[in-house]
């Protein structure tokens, strides 16, 4: 018995942003200000950060507890449409060797009066033991906190 199993979970968040489909967007495809919001815990180090923001490119970070275990994020872009959708698959990895999710992610973008309703779905296989899709859910919701302070501070 190898103990290999894979759990799945889908779930959906729609935000609201005070900002235009254009302003949001581009903070996922500029380096510098994703760099900014996409992040772990504050007290996390980035021990690598890659972005080659289109059809067919990849982006990978590595960050993690100082001392600790590397959580690291590589992904594929496989669908752009500029201001309104974004589409990628990646994995999640705890250290070099033990892979723990692959998932496919949808980011919607639509105008909602002066700013942008931003939805993102997550379709996600946990692997070996690892279902943690409420965990994964909670973590997307912080990032997207930190992108409305980054979208917040940029307008300031």
């Amino acid at each position: 018995m190898t103990g290999r199993s894979a759990q799945f979970a889908t779930f959906a968040i729609e935000r609201v942003f005070d900002a235009p489909p254009a302003r949001v967007f581009n903070a996922f495809a500029d380096p510098v200000q994703k760099a900014r919001w996409f992040s772990g815990p504050d007290e996390w180090v980035s021990e690598e950060r890659v972005l080659d923001f289109r059809v067919g490119g990849r982006e990978r970070l590595s960050a993690g507890p100082r001392d600790g275990v590397p959580h690291i994020f590589e992904c594929c872009y496989h669908d752009i449409v500029p201001d309104e959708r974004i589409i990628y698959a990646y994995t999640m990895h705890l250290g070099a060797e033990k892979r723990i999710s692959v998932s496919l992610a949808t980011i919607e973008f639509s105008r909602r009066g002066a700013g942008t309703l931003l939805t993102f779905t997550e379709q996600g296989a946990f692997l070996d033991s690892y279902d943690d899709a409420g965990s994964r859910e909670r973590g997307t919701r912080g990032l997207l906190d930190k992108l409305d302070a980054e979208l917040k501070r940029r307008s300031a």
